[in-house]
């Protein structure tokens, strides 16, 4: 019989919490901070990631007042720099050069939040590895890679970067 972890606390009544809700936990005292320095941008960068989060919550049949998991707050301000980016697109396309400022400087704030992604040259080593594995010769099973690929790489690789990554291997 192997014998327990060392440090196992549980065998000494002791309680270990650990938070999985650091991100949200973080942005709340983030609204704080940037009231008290009076950093208008901050402040409404923060207030919408809150507001997002309150809001993903509600889809998800919680309750407000709950936090969401790391992994959660990730994917919705992913959700958010992704509607920034957008944004800047058409008002780059409208010529409202004040809003895109407006726009660059919340994704800048939006993306410190966020881990960093694979750039393309990673992203086309793997899915040429993972085109050799799966044995796919032509291009009518594009869309079986693609679909593997990002079961590997969620959260890691832009969706557009692995689509390109695919497409410049056939």
């Amino acid at each position: 019989m192997q014998e327990p972890y060392p440090y196992d606390l549980t065998q000494q009544g002791l309680i270990c919490k650990i938070s999985f809700y650091m991100l949200h936990e973080q942005i709340k005292n983030n609204i704080k901070e940037a009231m008290l320095a009076k950093d208008a941008l901050r402040l409404q960068a923060f207030r919408a990631m809150s507001a997002a989060f309150t809001n993903e919550l509600v889809a998800k049949n919680r309750k407000p007042q709950e936090m969401l998991k790391d992994e959660e707050a990730i994917a919705v301000i992913s959700k958010l720099a992704k509607q920034r980016k957008d944004s800047i697109e058409q008002f780059k396309k409208g010529g409202r050069e004040d809003l895109v400022k407006a726009e660059e400087a919340e994704l800048s704030i939006l993306e410190t939040y966020l881990p960093k992604l694979m750039d393309k040259a990673e992203v086309v080593k793997i899915a040429s590895s993972k085109k050799s594995e799966l044995g796919i010769t032509d291009a009518t099973k594009k869309g079986m890679l693609m679909s593997a690929l990002m079961k590997d790489l969620k959260g890691k690789a832009d969706g557009a970067v692995v689509k390109e990554a695919v497409d410049s291997l056939f």
